[in-house]
């Protein structure tokens, strides 16, 4: 498997060296130059199989031989224990819950099997390894559990102050030993940019080798296909053109979708669902990607005014708006129209979202009164979180008392241990140094 340099088509590197490097050195992303496609028999089939089963399947085809096909699926079965589930409901409308991993999150699969390949190739190379990550709420603590007392690698994980949920911080914050959480001062966009600073500094690169587990590395962003695939083999009526609808904020989970769909699997549409930060969906608009700083919402996971993965979105549609626009549509909301889907669906179908799904329902149903509604769709919705990770929030917004889980209310007890710093890159420096 080679992959190119997002802002260099001729920098090319190994599977390798794009997991363990993270970025490029001028702060490019890697793409895959060439990805295999399944035939339409090879995914018929997927709806007898099993989601490790298929998650090897799609790995194998999409690794293309950088790892040994054994080692490949030890990998999916250590890594991806947990497995989807998919609740179909009314008028074409199916939930894809992704909250059946140890954080109750959808980042429970990319980090994890990330965890499994960096793993992997540090011990190949007897390297020592700093992850550097920045989180909006859920990469911080799904990284942070995938990688714990992973031999041989230290995990800085940045926040932003004030700007993620009780149960989030709790997560990120209470684990230790080689996990190190700084609180940031500021947005997300913030802690995004130290990181990115960190990799753009050659001098810091060649006293300390730092790799990063946000989407920025193609090991976290690669395996949110897999459910993509899954979700798809469970639809009863695969007749029906599919839509599937993606709550996005760094815009990983609509990338990844987009690698599923150019590896043949039918998808007709996406809709990428914003909230008040509306940078891409300015741009499906307008055709005018204007990042701006990122807003607090009750949907934090998604408080993101410059997505890193935009660039890679663009080349997967080879820089053309109109290809763009012609398989993705998108809408954003206000905190206030969450609350009201949040209560919409739990009165029509009594099915409870957390404020992420919410973004990604409502987008889905003005998309049908712009289109004009038909029964011909099956509309497949990410619901990426757990409720009970937004517990207060779901309960305010409701009246309905969220169940939490014996984990997070294991969790909930553990005693922080977090650094904060204001937001200078020499902070970070030191941090990383020390």
């Amino acid at each position: 498997m080679i992959l190119y340099n997002s802002n260099n088509r001729n920098d090319r590197v190994t599977l390798k060296e794009a997991v363990l490097q993270g970025s490029s050195n001028d702060g490019g992303l890697y793409l895959p130059t060439k990805i295999e496609r399944f035939s339409k028999e090879e995914i018929e089939n997927f709806r007898t199989l099993s989601f490790t089963e298929i998650a090897t399947e799609v790995a194998l085809k999409m690794l293309d031989g950088a790892i040994e096909p054994a080692r490949v699926e030890e990998m999916v079965n250590e890594s991806l224990p947990f497995s989807p589930t998919i609740v179909e409901l009314q008028d074409g409308l199916s939930i894809l819950e992704l909250f059946n991993g140890p954080t109750l999150a959808f980042k429970d699969y990319g980090a994890n099997f990330m965890a499994s390949l960096l793993s992997h190739f540090s011990k190949e190379e007897e390297r020592k390894i700093t992850v550097l990550v920045a989180t909006s709420g859920d990469t911080g603590s799904a990284v942070a559990h995938a990688l714990h007392l992973k031999e041989g690698i230290r995990v800085i994980v940045l926040y932003p102050s004030g700007r993620v949920s009780t149960i989030q911080e709790q997560q990120l914050t209470t684990l230790g030993g080689n996990i190190t959480a700084v609180e940031v001062s500021g947005s997300f966009d913030h802690c995004q940019a130290l990181v990115k600073e960190a990799f753009r500094d050659q001098e810091l690169r060649k006293r300390v080798d730092i790799t990063s587990a946000n989407s920025i590395n193609i090991a976290r962003l690669l395996p949110q296909s897999f459910y993509y695939f899954y979700g798809y083999s469970r639809l009863n009526n695969r007749e029906r053109g599919t839509i599937f609808s993606v709550p996005s904020g760094n815009l990983g989970n609509l990338t990844a979708g987009v690698v599923a769909m150019k590896m043949g699997l039918p998808i007709e549409r996406f809709i990428a669902a914003n909230n008040i930060n509306n940078t891409f969906s300015h741009y499906i608009r307008s055709g005018r990607f204007t990042p701006k700083e990122a807003q607090q919402t009750i949907s934090n996971a998604m408080d993101v005014g410059d997505p890193n993965n935009f660039p890679r979105l663009k080349l997967l549609f080879n820089e053309s708006y109109s290809s763009i626009v012609s398989k993705i549509w998108s809408g954003s909301y206000s905190d206030t129209q969450v609350k009201a889907a949040m209560r919409e669906l739990l009165a029509k179908e009594g099915y409870l979202l957390d404020p992420h799904g919410a973004v990604g329902y409502l987008a889905i149903e003005e998309y049908k009164k712009r289109v004009g509604y038909d029964n011909n769709h099956n509309y497949i919705l990410l619901e990426s979180a757990h409720p009970a990770k937004f517990a207060d929030i779901v309960e305010e917004a409701t009246g309905v008392k969220v169940d939490i889980p014996q984990r997070l209310q294991r969790e909930m007890e553990r005693k922080r241990d977090s650094v904060k710093i204001e937001g200078r890159y020499s902070e970070l420096v030191e941090i990383i140094e020390g």
